[in-house]
């Protein structure tokens, strides 16, 4: 696979230049692309793929997030079910009828297995009919967004992430049925999480399910999950949730 990695972050920053970069989401998320890219790419060299895969892998990280620029600018929200799917928005701009693939690069042979790494990262669990190399650049994928979206609740206001006051988000409890997944020891299905508190652990809770060693060396290196179990909530249940996955991670 032969990438143009100058033409493709040329061609991202000429897409984002369309949205508000002032807009402390869209900053977020273009800071947050480069990142998962880059996660991305030192995932697939650990585990000894070709030259060719290692680009495939850094230009999944570099386009996995396309749809989410305008899920904002249309429903100010990273929320999918307050909005769309962001993972399937993003494949249906670059492959559908607008085909923004081609603005990237001009090989059209790994537009298959993309569409499927860029439709798959966000699942809670991902088809089962994946296997082979597919399975392998969608856990790379998925891995690489996670360790950065650990980063993403320390250096971003949590009012931003999630829509809410610092009086809401400081407030907000954990439920029971939140917590007997994180015992578990698996990431929490969105569907029951309905606080700012309940989404802080699962996004703490996405690291019971990091594949590859990397992944884990490098959500350890950075630090973020460490600070993120300092939240200052002023919620007991919350308090408690926090002491408990930390004491399990």
């Amino acid at each position: 696979m032969k990438i143009d990695r100058q033409r493709v972050k040329e061609q991202f920053a000429s897409y984002t230049r369309d949205y508000d970069p002032e807009d402390a989401k869209i900053a977020l998320k273009i800071a947050h692309t480069y990142r998962v890219a880059d996660h991305c790419e030192q995932i697939a060299k650990s585990i000894g793929l070709s030259d060719d895969e290692v680009e495939f892998a850094w230009l999944s990280g570099m386009l996995h997030d396309i749809g989410r620029f305008e899920q904002v600018k249309r429903y100010n929200t990273f929320i999918d079910s307050q909005s769309v799917d962001h993972a399937e928005f993003g494949a249906d701009l670059l492959f559908g009828e607008d085909g923004f693939i081609s603005d990237y690069i001009d090989d059209r042979s790994w537009d298959s297995m993309m569409e499927i790494v860029i439709r798959q990262h966000n699942k809670y669990r991902m088809d089962e009919s994946i296997e082979g190399k597919t399975l392998v650049f969608c856990n790379i994928l998925r891995d690489a967004d996670k360790v950065d979206i650990l980063r993403v609740n320390v250096e971003t206001p949590m009012e931003e992430i999630y829509n809410v006051t610092e009086d809401v988000l400081l407030e907000s409890g954990v439920s029971e049925k939140v917590m007997e997944q994180v015992r578990e020891r698996h990431a929490i299905n969105r569907d029951i999480m309905t606080s700012p508190a309940e989404h802080l652990i699962g996004h703490i809770a996405l690291t019971f399910e990091l594949v590859y060693p990397k992944s884990h060396e490098l959500a350890k290196e950075q630090g973020y999950l460490f600070k993120m179990f300092d939240f200052p909530t002023r919620n007991e249940s919350t308090r408690k949730a926090l002491a408990e996955i930390r004491s399990m991670i």
